[in-house]
């Protein structure tokens, strides 16, 4: 482990820290055309610059309610190994560089419901959870699903 660069985000009263090597933008949510049967954090998908976009609730992942309609929430476009996924935060606050002295993973391997959250910042003022949006797309419960109907409408398009 080393220092971390990462994007700080919110949801709930949390901040949450996504390492900036995976961003690849902070959006405004626009139109998002809805999936069917797919799992309640999935709000469907949305084109960000040129790309089809899966937007996932992270407020509702993890809260069980919605970011969507709060003023301030944004869209953090991550690159996984297989896709874009756009995650929906109640806002997107700063970027920030966390020293390796900071972190500590104590605690949170016991916890197996949430493994995409790797370490915590212990910081003078706060405590951020720092999220793997890789092992984010891999463990939660849809993501095979989202990914092939990702797959099947930029088959079509082309």
């Amino acid at each position: 482990m080393s220092d971390l660069k990462a994007v700080v985000v919110q949801c709930g009263n949390e901040d949450y820290a996504i390492p900036v090597e995976a961003v690849v933008s902070i959006e405004r949510l626009e139109q998002v055309n809805p999936i069917p049967h797919l799992p309640d954090y999935m709000l469907g998908l949305m084109r960000i610059r040129g790309e089809l976009v899966p937007i996932l609730d992270f407020e509702q992942i993890l809260y069980g309610r919605s970011a969507k309609g709060y003023e301030d929430a944004r869209v953090v476009v991550v690159q996984t190994e297989s896709l874009f996924i756009g995650l929906l935060v109640l806002d997107a606050k700063e970027i920030l560089d966390i020293p390796e002295s900071m972190m500590t993973s104590a605690g949170l391997m016991a916890y197996s419901r949430t493994p995409y959250f790797t370490t915590v910042a212990n910081l003078e003022d706060r405590m951020i959870t720092v999220v793997d949006p890789e092992i984010l797309s891999k463990t939660l419960a849809g993501m095979d699903a989202i990914g092939e109907f990702v797959a099947a409408q930029l088959a079509q398009e082309q």
